[in-house]
């Protein structure tokens, strides 16, 4: 077996044509579930801060389908929501939101101000609230849709690399829940993916150090590298009806480090 992961090979019939929404969508994980919704037939949607021009160039050349790049900045919740409406304008109302924006930077709790715990929350869990907000009534007049947060199993693991880190990606496990009982009576679930260490471009040049993979690896079940494609299959099912009575789970994706049963 090779050691990066492939994409995974199930196809979901019911994702063709269906209206989907990434935040952070054009680079690491992001960049792969946009790819994979892409290949399921779906409309993308996706917003990031940076450029994304040569990616979606990319994407047009592989699938013949263009995905719908809006540069964004998830802390501006006016900007957020407006690039909602852009994709409900593009592609029609949003069948799937995918919540996958992030910012893991390392923090210490002695040096940490109430502008960067603001920033760190901003940015990793006020936006899940307020997308599901904005496409909650969309959803329910579709039938249903299908909200996926991206959390983290860093808030079962604690630590002292980011202490407001794991406070937001705790929070989503609690907001998943909430907005789960909320919004079921309208058929919209809700579930929250945690993924392990993944080994993004991102996290090889910052922080993979040959000694920290090593020691990681010791605590996980199946001692493999977790890569953005290993994120794929979950969150593809569930979008997909497949799931259709699965919501308000954490589903932790980290080749077995925590166990949530």
């Amino acid at each position: 077996m090779s050691e990066i992961s492939k994409m995974p090979s199930a196809v979901f019939p019911d994702l063709k044509g269906k209206s989907v929404f990434i935040s952070g969508g054009g680079s690491g994980i992001g960049a792969t579930l946009t790819e994979s919704f892409l290949a399921q037939g779906a409309h993308v949607t996706f917003i990031q801060r940076s450029d994304a021009t040569d990616f979606c160039d990319e994407m047009e050349a592989k699938y013949h389908e263009r995905p719908h790049f809006i540069k964004c900045d998830i802390i501006d919740i006016p900007a957020l929501e407006s690039a909602l409406d852009q994709a409900k304008e593009k592609h029609g109302p949003i069948h799937v939101l995918v919540n996958n924006a992030a910012s893991d930077n390392r923090h210490k709790l002695e040096t940490t101000n109430v502008e960067d715990f603001d920033k760190g929350i901003n940015v990793n869990l006020r936006p899940h609230f307020f997308t599901a907000k904005h496409v909650a009534k969309d959803m329910a007049e579709l039938g249903g849709g299908s909200i996926i947060n991206f959390s983290s199993i860093a808030h079962h693991l604690g630590g002292d690399q980011f202490p407001v880190y794991v406070a937001a990606k705790a929070g989503i496990a609690g907001l998943t829940r909430a907005l789960a009982d909320t919004l079921g009576k309208d058929n919209i679930r809700v579930n929250s993916v945690l993924p392990g260490w993944v080994f993004t471009q991102r996290q090889l040049d910052l922080w993979a150090t040959e000694e920290k993979v090593a020691e990681h690896l010791k605590t996980q079940s199946i001692p493999e590298k977790l890569y953005a494609e290993d994120m794929v299959g979950i969150v593809l099912f569930l979008a997909s009806d497949a799931s259709r009575m699965l919501t308000r789970q954490s589903i932790a994706v980290d080749g077995g480090v925590v166990g949530l049963g």
